[in-house]
């Protein structure tokens, strides 16, 4: 056989266009935080859902794009007239990453598991309602409520309610096994998550081959990457202030949607003086949301006053209740016994929303005579010492899973709010199938706390992405936390 023989001209030449092909089948996505483990049924962090959620691990359902309801493992279901039976048709055909076929007891099994006495999950609420999970033959699941709930396809879309297996769940934090259209691949820890494209998937495949999850916690960093074009998208972009310049570069599109975070000044109930209602609502009416959405967002946000999505059709606008008012903010806190003022504590995760938040934060309780200690904790530490161990008096967080006012009705819930009236309004919200008679529990959920002041609601959570122009496909809002690749694809 003869030699090929190439000039360096031309191998160049090969291997840019190598390259080129390399590079429209692969994808390289900034997160700015990285998930302690990636079992999204054990725990709180929207950073593990944002890495597996559709892409390794599916549900029964899913969201889409706009928030709807999809198929997901079940291809259709029956519900009684009752409301109380749910009958799941499963896909045929479906393998886990490990070869092993899914049927119905892997559903039986993870439902069983999530709602267990010693479950870790951190949504556990969400199947409290069940009452049995049978597998009627191999592609049939029955689950039985013990009364009717209008939510239930809405919960099992969750991250939390995915579809796992026994043969894989020992290992399940650091080899993830799912039944998505990627494969885990490789964790570099500090670093990146790689997954590849799984050539037995069960529906329509992915166009890539090789997805990336870098993580680049500081947003000097964020827009380096960004620039060079080491990275192909950051989601949740974290530096606002850079935003308009990546929409005046034509290599950029910057999508700026909606997410369910509502961001919160959260307050422990149960840890004097916060225990006071008359202290949350002197606390809520020294918040300017405007200064904050300016100083910390560079004005991407929406104004809330309660947790709530403004999008959301039943919303409610209840910034009235605790707008901006040095003075009213100091009157109450006289009447509850703090003429001086008193100090606390205020713990920040890692978002960009909650170190320069609480800055501003800070500054703006000090003009009422609250002191606050300012700790800044990674991740891990938050949810050792804030959300489980309940050791704090202030901190900011965007609660960005969907739909989730009814944490509101859960007393162990980190801000430890215990309030019959909102737990009654939340159980026959439960129990209503009715549209309309939902709604307007729903709207008296959301005036409940906003009255009781349990946190200072500031704003909704903006989603800002910044994309390579070429990269087709990244959604533009976040019904859920999750950068779904499924239909991620690079134009010519």
């Amino acid at each position: 056989m003869g030699k090929l023989f190439l000039s360096s001209a031309s191998a160049l030449f090969l291997a840019g266009i190598s390259f080129a092909q390399a590079a429209e089948t692969n994808v390289t996505i900034g997160l700015q935080l990285e998930p302690p483990h990636l079992d999204p049924t054990s725990a709180a962090a929207g950073a593990i859902d944002q890495v597996v959620y559709s892409n390794v691990f599916e549900g029964l359902t899913r969201f889409g794009p706009t928030g709807e309801i999809l198929p997901g493992l079940a291809e259709s279901w029956e519900i009684t007239e009752d409301g109380r039976v749910y009958t799941f048709k499963l896909q045929d055909g479906v393998s886990f990453h490990d070869g092993t076929q899914l049927d119905a007891e892997d559903v039986v099994f993870s439902l069983d598991r999530a709602r267990a006495e010693d479950s870790v999950n951190a949504q556990k609420a969400l199947f409290e309602g069940i009452e049995t999970v049978e597998a009627v033959d191999p592609l049939t699941v029955k689950v039985t409520l013990k009364a009717p709930d209008g939510n239930f396809l809405f919960n099992v879309a969750w991250g939390d309610a995915v579809i796992v297996a026994t043969e894989s769940i020992d290992d399940i934090k650091t080899n993830p096994v799912g039944t998505g259209a990627f494969k885990f691949s490789n964790w570099t820890q500090g670093d990146r998550i790689e997954l590849v494209r799984n050539p037995d998937y069960w529906g329509t495949p992915a166009s890539l081959e090789k997805a990336t999850f870098k993580f680049i916690s500081e947003p000097t960093a964020a827009f380096a990457a960004m620039m060079a074009e080491d990275i192909d998208a950051f989601y949740s972009y974290p530096a606002p202030e850079n935003l308009a310049q990546f929409e005046a570069d034509p290599r950029f599109t910057v999508l700026s949607g909606n997410t369910e975070g509502e961001t919160i000044l959260a307050m422990n109930n149960k840890l004097p003086p916060f225990d006071n209602a008359l202290v949350r609502k002197a606390v809520s009416h020294a918040i300017d949301r405007k200064a904050i959405i300016d100083g910390a967002m560079f004005g991407y946000g929406t104004p809330i006053g309660s947790h709530f999505a403004p999008h959301h059709p039943d919303y409610v606008d209840l910034t009235g209740n605790s707008e901006y008012d040095v003075e009213e903010a100091k009157k109450l806190l006289a009447e509850a016994g703090f003429a001086d003022g008193f100090k606390t504590t205020l713990k920040l995760p890692p978002p960009s929303y909650a170190r320069r938040g609480g800055e501003i934060i800070a500054a703006q309780l000090r003009e009422i005579g609250i002191e606050t200690e300012i700790t800044n904790l990674e991740w891990a530490q938050w949810l050792e010492q804030v959300f489980r161990g309940y050791d704090f008096g202030l901190t900011i967080v965007s609660h960005t899973e969907p739909m989730d006012i009814g944490i509101y009705a859960r007393p162990e819930y980190y801000f430890q709010y215990d309030s019959a009236d909102f737990q009654k309004v939340f159980a026959d919200l439960t129990a209503e199938t009715d549209t309309a008679k939902r709604s307007e529990l729903l709207k008296q959920a959301q005036k409940i706390i906003a009255d009781d002041n349990v946190n200072a609601y500031l704003f909704q959570l903006a989603l800002t992405t910044v994309v390579n122009a070429k990269l087709d496909g990244i959604w533009e809002n976040a019904p859920t936390q999750a950068v779904d690749l499924t239909g991620v694809s690079w134009s010519e």
